[in-house]
C-alpha cells in the first residue's frame, strides 16, 4: 500500500515537473517575441536616424529644411515639463496614498475611491487631454501654456503613483511600526521617520514607470496646445512650449523621405532622455535600499 501511495506521488511530480517545463518553454518563446520586435524596433530607428544625430542637431531650433532641422526646443520643453509634472504628480501622489493607507477609516466609502484610483490608471490618455482642455485651458484660463500641458500630463500619471505608493506603504511590515509607536512616536512621525524612508523604493520605482510614459505621450498635449515647432525656449509657467514626442509626430506626418531620418534621430533623443531619467531613479533608490 505505501509503495503504491509513493508511485502515485512520483507520477504525479513528474506530471507537475514535466507541465513546468511546457509552461518554461512558452514563457520563453513569449520573452523572444518581444525581444525580437524590440530589437527590430531598435535597428529600423538607429538606421534611419543615426545619420541625422549629432550636436548641431540636438542644439537647433526647428527649420523648414531637414538638414537644418533639430530638437533643441522639444528636449528644453520636456524638461521643463518633466519638472512640473513631477513635482505635482509625485507629492499629490505620495499624499494621497498616505492618507488612504494611514488617516482614512477602512469603509465602503475608502474602497470605492481606492477601486476608482486603480481604473483610472487604464483610462486612455486621450481622457485626460480633454480633462486638461476643458479644467487648465478653458476654466482656470491658463490657455495653451507650459503649466496647462504640465499639470494635464500630471494627471495622467497620478493614478499610477498614488496605486504603486499605496502598495510601498502597505509593504512595510506592521511590526516596525509597533515600534515605533512603542518607542513613544507619533503618527506623523513614524510616517516620516519610519514608513516613508522605507516605502521609497517602491514609490520610486512607480514614479519612474509613471515618468517614462508621461514623457513619450503626445495625445493630452496635442489637445491641450503643445506646439508642433517653436523657435524659442519656454521663459515662463505661462509660455507656449513644445515637446519631443510633438515635433517628431509632426516630422513623420511629413511627405518627404527625409524627414523620417529627421524623426529617427529624435527618437534616438528621446530614448536617450528616457534611459537617462531611469538610471538617474534606479540609482537614488539603490542608495535608499542600501541605507535600509
Amino acid at each position: 500500500m505505501l509503495g503504491q501511495n509513493e508511485q502515485n506521488i512520483k507520477k504525479r511530480m513528474e506530471g507537475r515537473v514535466a507541465f513546468n517545463k511546457v509552461l518554461m518553454v512558452l514563457f520563453g518563446m513569449a520573452t523572444a517575441v518581444g525581444l525580437v520586435f524590440l530589437v527590430l524596433l531598435f535597428y529600423r530607428v538607429l538606421t534611419q536616424g543615426i545619420g541625422y544625430l549629432s550636436l548641431d542637431y540636438i542644439l537647433n531650433f526647428p527649420a523648414p529644411y531637414p538638414e537644418e532641422a533639430g530638437i533643441y526646443a522639444g528636449l528644453i520643453g520636456s524638461v521643463f515639463l518633466m519638472i512640473i509634472v513631477a513635482i505635482f504628480a509625485v507629492i499629490i501622489g505620495v499624499a494621497t496614498a498616505i492618507y488612504l493607507e494611514e488617516y482614512a477609516p477602512k469603509n465602503k466609502f475608502t474602497e470605492f475611491i481606492r477601486v476608482n484610483i486603480q481604473n483610472l490608471a487604464g483610462v486612455p490618455s486621450i481622457v485626460f487631454g480633454l480633462l486638461g482642455l476643458t479644467f487648465f485651458v478653458y476654466m482656470f484660463n491658463f490657455g495653451y501654456t507650459l503649466i496647462a500641458g504640465g499639470l494635464t500630463m500630471a494627471l495622467l500619471i497620478l493614478p499610477v503613483i498614488v496605486v504603486a505608493a499605496q502598495e510601498a506603504v502597505r509593504s512595510v511590515p506592521a511590526e516596525i511600526k509597533e515600534a515605533s509607536y512603542g518607542m513613544g512616536a507619533s503618527k506623523w512621525q513614524t510616517i516620516a521617520r519610519v514608513i516613508l524612508p522605507a516605502a521609497i523604493p517602491g514609490i520610486l520605482t512607480g514614479a519612474i514607470i509613471a515618468l517614462s510614459r508621461a514623457i513619450g505621450e503626445t495625445a493630452p498635449l496635442i489637445i491641450v496646445g503643445a506646439a508642433t515647432a517653436i523657435y524659442t525656449l519656454p521663459e515662463s509657467l505661462l509660455a507656449k512650449y513644445t515637446v519631443m514626442p510633438i515635433q517628431i509626430y509632426n516630422w513623420t506626418g511629413r511627405p518627404q523621405e527625409e524627414w523620417q531620418y529627421v524623426a529617427g534621430a529624435g527618437i534616438i533623443v528621446l530614448l536617450a532622455v528616457l534611459l537617462l531619467m531611469n538610471s538617474i531613479a534606479v540609482l537614488i533608490r539603490n542608495k535608499y535600499q542600501r541605507r535600509l
